[in-house]
């Protein structure tokens, strides 16, 4: 069976609702207030866990589909333009994948009993550390930012592609 040259509609509508979700999270990061010690999270934060595991799942789910789906790379790009495409979307998954992760981690660091939308609890991925919690507060501020780089190296590359190789190869991931 050969691989097919575009994204399904499943691996877009994967892709640009997590595009959505991180549109939605990075503003809510940023602007709620700072939690500090002896503090309780308020409603910003609870939104703002809540969305990260909306990310993780999602993520998680467009990982496995991807590799029960691959797609053919781009043959019209050199390979250096392939291996860096392929670098930096392995890259986006496991940002990703470290950005929520240690943010549910700080939250259980912190003590805090979270839940998903107000909806259940959620469980903690440890007990309450002290120690810890400003190593992966700064893990989660480093990897926000790497995330956030990526992120704009990626629609660098799709826009490079759109507006002057005008190559296609956006067209493989656009709706429609």
């Amino acid at each position: 069976m050969t691989k097919p040259l575009r994204y399904g509609a499943v691996a877009k509508a994967f892709h640009w609702t997590i595009v959505a979700l991180l549109l939605v999270q990075y503003p809510i990061g940023w602007l709620m207030p700072d939690i500090h010690g002896g503090m309780k999270p308020g409603a910003g934060m609870a939104v703002h866990v809540s969305t990260g595991l909306v990310i993780l799942a999602a993520t998680v789910l467009r990982f496995a589909w991807r590799l029960a789906h691959p797609v053919s790379p781009e043959s019209s790009l050199p390979g250096w333009r392939r291996l860096s495409s392929e670098v930096v979307h392995w890259m986006l998954y496991i940002v990703v994948l470290l950005t929520t992760l240690s943010g549910w981690l700080f939250a259980s660091f912190r003590g805090w009993s979270m839940s998903f939308f107000y909806l259940f609890p959620l469980p903690m991925l440890s007990g309450s550390n002290p120690a810890a919690i400003k190593s992966i507060d700064g893990l989660h501020q480093a990897a926000e930012w790497m995330l956030l780089v990526l992120i704009l190296v990626h629609v660098g590359a799709a826009l490079l592609h759109l507006l002057h190789y005008r190559d296609g190869v956006m067209k493989r991931m656009l709706p429609g």
